[in-house]
């Protein structure tokens, strides 16, 4: 006599739930936080080839928590960490870009390596959006100073160091400059 077959009944729903969704769903993040990782998703994905999107970026850090590849500190905000990973995912796919990809393959890049000379028209935006910082903060010499370091792809302790600047100024004219260019809108790319 043949052994009964176990059959696993068919999921009733079906549906795919975001890591957004479910990085909320768990209380690993607020609403709020959310809203400030946007902003954050927003500002490493610049640069980035189109079709790396912010809410890409966004994405796979949560899923990184969430598969628990990547493990919060406790003494560590779950913003901060995210918005770490994000900068380390930003840093990698620069890296594979200058070395060429040479046979790397990276899981949250689905796409070729595009030209890394702009079109004209992004140029012409970014040259506009350059000039404009400058202008704003034109009587500001130690946001001109972490502008020109951040430019050359610098660290902010080699910023400070090469400046003279100590962390609390730095820290102080950072946000500084946060809250003048969320003014002027110049912090998020238009969705």
């Amino acid at each position: 006599m043949p052994k009964p077959t176990r059959v696993i009944p068919r999921l009733s729903d079906d549906r795919s739930i975001a890591p957004t969704q479910a990085a909320l769903a768990l209380n690993l993040v607020s609403a709020m936080d959310l809203l400030r990782l946007k902003s954050i998703a927003r500002l490493y994905a610049r640069g980035l080839p189109p079709a790396v999107a912010w809410d890409d970026l966004l994405q796979e850090a949560i899923t990184r928590v969430l598969t628990a590849a990547r493990v919060k500190p406790k003494d560590i905000s779950m913003v901060a960490f995210l918005g770490g990973i994000m900068r380390s995912l930003r840093a990698d796919f620069f890296r594979r870009a200058r070395n060429g990809l040479k046979g790397e393959h990276s899981p949250w890049v689905d796409h070729e390596v595009l030209d890394p000379t702009a079109d004209p028209e992004r140029a012409l935006i970014a040259t506009e959006t350059l000039e404009r910082v400058r202008l704003l903060f034109a009587e500001d010499a130690l946001a001109l100073c972490i502008i020109e370091g951040l430019a050359e792809g610098l660290e902010p302790e080699q910023v400070r160091a090469r400046h003279g600047i100590t962390r609390t100024d730095y820290d102080s004219a950072r946000k500084r400059m946060r809250r003048c260019l969320l003014r002027e809108g110049l912090t998020c790319a238009r969705t």
